[in-house]
């Protein structure tokens, strides 16, 4: 069922397995890209690591071709705070702080998820600003989960959590622009998740609505330059950047995080769904 006007796509629980079916490929595919992370490795190498992983569960890359992008991940090294194209010549050195983005499709529906991870010994404020991203998202997701489960949950409840939590942590630059989307049976739909917000506003939160959460935060200034490739976005100071998300799907009873192995017990514990145990 679609909302015309807005073209959300809500979904039924059939779909949504699928979707956690699509998802588990994409967790699968992140979890073998952090086990290869290493300094002396090239992100053209990670990019390899993930596709096979994609295809060899019978998935097909999601980003593959997407507006002519012609790789399997989105590879973000240090200032690329999205986007990155994947390169042989780009060879992580220790100390790095990389972003890899992955989707999947399988069976016309779709999974998206990051991660942001050091390369070798990486600065611990590094590895804090990935953190507090990571906990933004969670909390921009509880608060998806909280609202579904009152009924009175709306949009930019989700930014306005995930911004608090960041501003709870420290000063961080928080990129605007950027955000978060409806996912399904295309990898980007309506709405968009900003990072950043009033609460309140948006379109209400219901069973059915799957979203893909994901902040993107900096040590600096919060503003951004695209590169001539078309697709790199990189910190306009310069500064270091960190980008992580998760795809979720809200039900009558709470959300599944249908990206997370564990499907988002382990951080939202009576806030996931029964219905798929």
């Amino acid at each position: 069922m679609r909302r015309q006007e807005l073209n959300i796509q809500l979904k039924t629980p059939e779909q949504i397995e699928k979707m956690r079916a699509a998802g588990l490929v994409v967790a699968a595919a992140l979890d073998a890209m952090r086990a290869a992370v290493a300094p002396g490795l090239s992100t053209a190498d990670l990019d390899a690591v993930a596709e096979k992983v994609i295809r060899d569960a019978g998935a097909v890359p999601s980003f593959k071709g997407y507006h002519g992008f012609p790789a399997s991940i989105c590879a973000s090294v240090n200032e690329q705070v999205v986007h990155g194209i994947p390169s042989a010549e780009q060879v992580l050195r220790e100390g790095d702080l990389i972003s890899l983005d992955c989707g999947a499709v399988l069976d016309g529906w779709h999974g998206d998820a990051a991660i942001t991870v050091g390369v070798g010994e990486t600065d611990p404020a590094l590895l804090r600003m990935a953190e507090v991203a990571e906990d933004a998202m969670w909390a921009g997701i509880a608060a998806a989960a909280r609202g579904v489960a009152n009924g009175r949950g709306r949009q930019t409840d989700i930014s306005f959590n995930i911004e608090r939590s960041i501003r709870k942590a420290g000063r961080y630059g928080i990129v605007d622009g950027y955000g978060g989307h409806g996912i399904g049976t295309e990898m980007h739909q309506d709405p968009h998740i900003l990072n950043h917000g009033k609460p309140g506003r948006g379109i209400r939160l219901e069973p059915g609505l799957a979203l893909a959460i994901e902040p993107m935060i900096t040590m600096g200034s919060p503003r951004t330059v695209e590169l001539d490739d078309g697709w790199t976005v990189v910190t306009r100071d310069g500064s270091r950047a960190a980008h992580v998300e998760h795809s979720m799907a809200l039900l009558e009873d709470g959300v599944w995080v249908t990206t997370a192995p564990d499907g988002g017990r382990a951080r939202l514990g009576d806030l996931v769904t029964n219905k798929f145990e």
